[in-house]
């Protein structure tokens, strides 16, 4: 992506605080940032809305992000949208159910600026 044409990130995230951060270094970043606080909505916006990168939690009411994954990857819309999952499910074993929900990086809270960074740029943003 040339600096002139950032990337548009969807952010699903229930909880104020970490919504906010993500947004804050983002948006600080040059990136167009939307944001949805269920599993269904981040769908239905990624369907009409079609961002570059989708960052999902993975604990939310509802549909949880592993859901959310697989949903994003069989939809046709949104099949090749990367998703980096975000949460604070630190287990190996959670990052590799992740990856087989669909996941591109997984990213685990606490994080710092430049990891998200890191994790958007390596999924192409």
């Amino acid at each position: 992506m040339s600096p002139t044409l950032m990337a548009t990130i969807l952010i699903v995230e229930d909880t104020l605080s970490e919504m906010e951060l993500i947004n804050h270094y983002l948006r600080e970043s040059g990136y167009i940032v939307l944001n949805a606080v269920t599993a269904k909505e981040a769908l239905n916006k990624a369907v009409e809305l079609k961002p570059d990168i989708i960052i999902t939690d993975v604990v939310m009411p509802g549909m949880s992000g592993f859901e959310l994954c697989r949903s994003l990857k069989r939809h046709p819309a949104t099949t090749k949208v990367p998703i980096i999952v975000c949460t604070s499910k630190n287990q190996e074993i959670d990052r590799l159910w992740a990856m087989k929900q669909g996941a591109d990086a997984y990213l685990t809270k606490p994080f710092t600026r430049e990891q998200l960074l890191r994790a958007v740029r390596s999924v192409g943003g």
